[in-house]
């Protein structure tokens, strides 16, 4: 790396986000890996642990690693009590101290580069408002028979080793697992109240890191997949387990029509909203046609597949009835 191109990193200002609830035994992984990163002593930056009302050590192990902390950059540890993730994020953005906020998931650990390759994006891209990783599966037990059929709601995202563009039209953007967004993109386009606020007692959907991201892109910012930001998911064995597999579709399926209302504007949605509708009861309704076999088999990516369609098309009636008892 040049010296200029120090200069300009050293000009960047990025807080790497973490989010976490009851993520004692997790977290370690991660800050380790963030004190490790390489390439990174003339970029200005901090790191922000939100402790989403976690009921374990969370607290204890960041004080324990705050006790003893020498690096040049900050370690910062603030609780959120309203449970959510959507409501972590929110608070992290109004925390962060930096230009740029960089989200990681405390079972997410980032590539030795990650912080450097986030700053170096950022100069690139000044239109940017947000701009994804290139996500790996690190799973601890080898995933059912075509896993990667359903890998994008563990957040997997490789989708080759070029940047580019997430256009409107593609109906595609990066999950919040290594997501760097500009706070002032954010700060004026998320709503403060979120109607997805990610799993918890309280709700059961899912998609709150689209619904943010979304808003950024409908406000005009540009939304980029990053490949050389990488980072790996630590998948446990009990999230392979069908039955969890089942809630995860379930989640983001009831949380599908949500996200795409988001997309239209507003003189659109009652219009085109029966299209989406009939749409998604033909999409099922053929799958079920296609994979009867499989599903009488309970083949077990195929039973998630067919869950997914089957909220997404219950996804306006739970989200309508969930509304009218708030």
């Amino acid at each position: 790396m040049s010296h200029s191109e120090h200069q300009n990193l050293h000009a960047i200002n990025l807080t790497v986000a973490i989010p976490t609830y009851n993520g004692a035994t997790r977290l370690p992984f991660v800050i380790e890996q963030l004190r490790l990163q390489s390439n990174a002593e003339f970029i200005n930056w901090e790191i922000l642990i939100v402790d989403n009302n976690s009921s374990d050590e969370t607290a204890e192990v960041i004080r324990e690693y705050q006790s003893q902390w020498s690096q040049p950059f900050a370690l910062r540890y603030i609780c959120e009590t309203q449970q959510g993730a959507a409501f972590a994020r929110i608070r992290a953005i109004k925390e962060a101290k930096g230009e740029w906020v960089g989200f990681l998931d405390d079972d997410t650990v980032p590539a030795a580069n990650w912080v450097a390759a986030a700053c170096k994006f950022s100069e690139a891209h000044p239109q940017a408002g947000a701009y994804g990783s290139q996500v790996h599966g690190d799973y601890e037990v080898e995933p059912p028979p075509d896993f990667d059929r359903i890998a994008s709601f563990f957040a997997i995202t490789e989708r080759g080793s070029q940047p580019h563009l997430y256009d409107p039209q593609m109906k595609m953007l990066p999950p919040s697992a290594g997501l760097v967004v500009r706070k002032e993109a954010w700060r004026a386009s998320v709503p403060k109240n979120p109607v997805l606020s990610g799993r918890s007692n309280d709700s059961i959907l899912n998609s709150e890191d689209l619904e943010a991201v979304l808003h950024i892109q409908n406000a005009g910012w540009e939304v980029w997949y990053n490949p050389d930001m990488e980072i790996y998911h630590q998948i446990p064995r009990d999230r392979l387990e069908k039955e969890y597999l089942l809630y995860l579709m379930r989640s983001t399926g009831l949380a599908r029509h949500h996200i795409r209302m988001l997309r239209l504007k507003n003189w659109q949605k009652p219009l085109l909203f029966p299209f989406g509708l009939a749409k998604d009861t033909q999409k099922a309704l053929f799958y079920f046609l296609k994979h009867r076999q499989k599903l009488k088999n309970n083949d077990v990516v195929a039973s998630c597949e067919m869950e997914f369609l089957r909220s997404s098309i219950l996804s306006p009636f739970y989200l309508w009835k969930r509304s009218s008892k708030s």
